[in-house]
């Protein structure tokens, strides 16, 4: 006889959603929030760099600015 023991959920969702939060000192909610505001502006720093590149002469210092300023954040975060 076999011992066929059903799959952790819990240790699953613990994997998937809560650890990683959980090491930075984080909720889930809290984790998602930062990480959905850090991609929302490496988006707009994308988005200034492609202007930048047809139009030499605009955003010349938009991507850098907020990359420096994301750099900053994390940072300060560990």
């Amino acid at each position: 006889m076999t011992d066929i023991t059903p799959p952790n959920r819990t240790s699953l969702l613990d994997r998937w959603f809560l650890a990683h939060p959980a090491s930075v000192d984080e909720t889930y909610l809290q984790h998602m929030r930062f990480a959905a505001g850090f991609a929302f502006w490496l988006a707009v720093a994308a988005a200034a760099a492609v202007i930048h590149a047809l139009i030499p002469r605009l955003c010349e210092t938009t991507a850098s600015q907020i990359l420096r300023k994301l750099t900053a954040r994390m940072e300060a975060r560990h």
